[in-house]
């Protein structure tokens, strides 16, 4: 079987939540690659391969916050489904935000999943685990 590393991009401004992921990752023996971006535009410019940043290989699965300076999680996704060589990327939502707004926007733009980080604390090992099967298990193009 053809297994492909899947490479993380994780969209965060706040770098003691980004930390808490690589963490997590490294405690549950997960090793992808975890690229970081501090908001939408630099995410942009890493999935693009733009302003000198390196661009991330494929496959890829992108972990977004939605409350970022310059640009946000959802026009973040807003960009990425307006561009052709990027509009089939996975991404789920990781915020703070239970806005019902948010999370309508957030679907309406396809991601596979809304997490909220407060409830994150106890159930991150749960959230891990669930995105380590997800892509174990899924095929990606």
């Amino acid at each position: 079987m053809d297994v492909k590393t899947v490479n993380i991009l994780l969209v965060e401004d706040d770098e003691i939540d980004a930390e808490g992921v690589r963490r997590a990752f490294k405690k549950h023996k997960i090793a992808n690659p975890i690229y970081h971006a501090q908001d939408g535009v630099e995410a942009l410019e890493i999935l693009r391969g733009e302003n000198g940043k390196e661009k991330i290989p494929e496959p890829k699965l992108l972990l977004v916050d939605i409350n970022m300076p310059r640009m946000n999680g959802i026009e973040l996704l807003q960009e990425i489904r307006k561009d052709d060589k990027l509009n089939k990327c996975i991404a789920f939502i990781l915020t703070t935000s239970k806005s019902e707004e948010d999370k309508y926007k957030a679907y309406d733009l396809n991601v596979a999943g809304y997490l909220i980080k407060s409830n994150v604390g106890h159930n991150f090992i749960e959230m891990i685990k669930m995105l380590d099967h997800y892509w174990t298990v899924v095929e990606f193009p």
